[in-house]
C-alpha cells in the first residue's frame, strides 16, 4: 500500500461518513449504502486505479439514483 492508495482511501472513506450520515438523518437508502460502501472498500481494493475508478463510480450513484 502506497501513500496515494491511503490518500484515496481516506478522502473516499470521509465523503462516505458524510453520504452515511446525510442517509441515515434523511432515511434515505441510496446515500446510506453508497456511503456504507465508501467507507468499506478502500479495505478491499489495493490498485491506485481501481481505488479511484470504484470510488468515483460509488460517489456520483447517489446523484445518478435517486431512491
Amino acid at each position: 500500500m502506497d501513500s496515494s492508495s491511503l490518500m484515496w482511501g481516506l478522502i473516499f472513506g470521509c465523503v462516505g461518513l458524510g453520504y452515511f450520515s446525510y442517509g441515515k438523518k434523511q432515511k434515505r437508502f441510496m446515500p446510506w449504502v453508497c456511503g456504507i460502501a465508501l467507507m468499506v472498500f478502500p479495505y478491499f481494493v489495493s490498485a491506485t486505479l481501481w481505488l479511484v475508478l470504484i470510488g468515483l463510480i460509488l460517489a456520483a450513484l447517489p446523484f445518478v439514483l435517486r431512491y
